[in-house]
């Protein structure tokens, strides 16, 4: 039985591991010429931690995520994809990417980095990427770095 991919998300978020994840997805994109969704998720926890909340504070995380996502955005177009869209979303990246934008955009295949920027989160409550793998409702790919 040949699988193919019509609606792929990656999830991004700045490390050296999203981007890795991000090249593999605009690879299996193009060979199953399917959509594909690049996704950040501003963690509004962090957000907490501030005395008060700061609208400075959203507004760089929320520039950011653009950068990032218009960046992607312009190298898989140039890389002959067709069908890409970009997505910001606020709250826990770990129900946000499984639950909320994985359903939305009808995805069948979700692609993310072993790990991401957040290692102090990683070493209490375990990784997005793991958190996804068991949240998912369709297919996952965590993609490492060759780097140790």
């Amino acid at each position: 039985m040949e699988l193919n991919y019509q609606n792929i998300l990656v999830a991004v978020d700045g490390s050296k591991e999203a981007e890795w994840a991000f090249k593999k997805a605009v690879q299996i994109s193009k060979r199953n010429d399917a959509a594909l969704v690049i996704a950040h998720v501003i963690d509004t926890r962090n957000f907490v931690t501030f005395e008060s909340y700061d609208q400075e504070v959203a507004l760089r995380s929320e520039a950011y995520a653009k950068d990032i996502l218009e960046r992607y955005q312009t190298e898989a177009k140039a890389a002959g994809l067709n069908n890409v869209t970009i997505v910001i979303d606020y709250g826990s990246p770990k129900i946000k990417i499984p639950k909320d934008i994985a359903k939305k955009y009808e995805i069948d295949l979700i692609i993310c980095g072993a790990t991401g920027l957040n290692a102090v989160e990683r070493f209490f409550i375990g990784s997005v990427s793991e958190h996804i793998s068991r949240y998912a409702s369709c297919d996952i790919l965590i993609v490492r770095t060759d780097e140790k």
